[in-house]
């Protein structure tokens, strides 16, 4: 899983006091953007934001709205995606089209590129299904997945040379392609999502996204981080 990446494109300047601005605005009488000397710095803004709306579950993630954060996530397969959208998140996402993007594919098929650039396979190891059924992936079983993947990876650069569209011939591609993409979360959305895709028995490798995910989320908004890592971390409570 080491070709797995999440970088970090751009993100709201002081999450945290942006937060606090929109929270203050809604029991001011003042034009609070006049007051800006006055705001707390951004720790303490922090502070006050968990205290204020998030602090006892108290539900009031409608400020946390105003502060965005931009990531570009890179070689995750194509099953992370399907499920990275699925419910409803509140997330934008621009993502590598296979309609535009399948050069790659036929690169690999040529060995002029490694054919795990492109496909994933999972390591071989010992797993479990959703209701506690074990299995072993072997070396065999694997050499075995990596022949079809060379196999399919042929037969689709096959078709595009035939002159046959890229939406077409990608159907023939093993599910798990791997794909970059795009990103865009609300400082809510964000945390949605982790409540969504970081509990302990989500899939195995949208669980390594979180977890790379999260380090950037700590370093932009750290007093907001320590209150969820503490209060909702891999609990699966869906935030209203």
């Amino acid at each position: 899983m080491n070709r797995f990446r999440v970088e970090l494109i751009a993100a709201t300047p002081n999450p945290q006091q942006c937060i606090y601005a929109a929270m203050h605005q809604d029991y001011s009488e003042g034009f609070v953007a006049a007051d800006r000397a006055d705001w707390p710095e951004e720790a303490k803004a922090g502070e006050i934001c968990v205290k204020r709306l998030l602090a006892g579950e108290r539900g009031h993630y409608g400020p946390l709205e105003h502060a965005q954060i931009v990531l570009n996530v890179g070689w995750f397969p194509h099953s992370v995606m399907q499920q990275a959208r699925t419910h409803r998140v509140g997330v934008s996402f621009d993502v590598q089209s296979m309609r535009y993007t399948g050069d790659r594919i036929r690169r690999a098929a040529r060995g002029d590129l490694e054919l795990e650039e492109v496909f994933y396979l999972r390591p071989v190891g010992s797993y479990s299904d959703r209701q506690g059924k074990k299995y072993a992936y072997t070396e065999e079983q694997r050499a075995k997945d990596l022949q079809l993947c060379q196999a399919a990876a042929e037969r689709y650069a096959e078709l595009l040379d035939a002159g046959f569209a890229e939406e077409h011939a990608r159907g023939i591609l093993p599910f798990d392609y791997r794909q970059h993409f795009v990103v865009s979360f609300s400082l809510r959305a964000f945390l949605h999502f982790m409540d969504l895709r970081a509990k302990l028995d989500a899939q195995e490798e949208i669980r390594v996204l979180c977890d790379l995910l999260w380090p950037h989320f700590v370093a932009w908004a750290p007093e907001i981080a320590a209150w969820y890592e503490k209060s909702r971390l891999h609990k699966a409570r869906l935030a209203p």
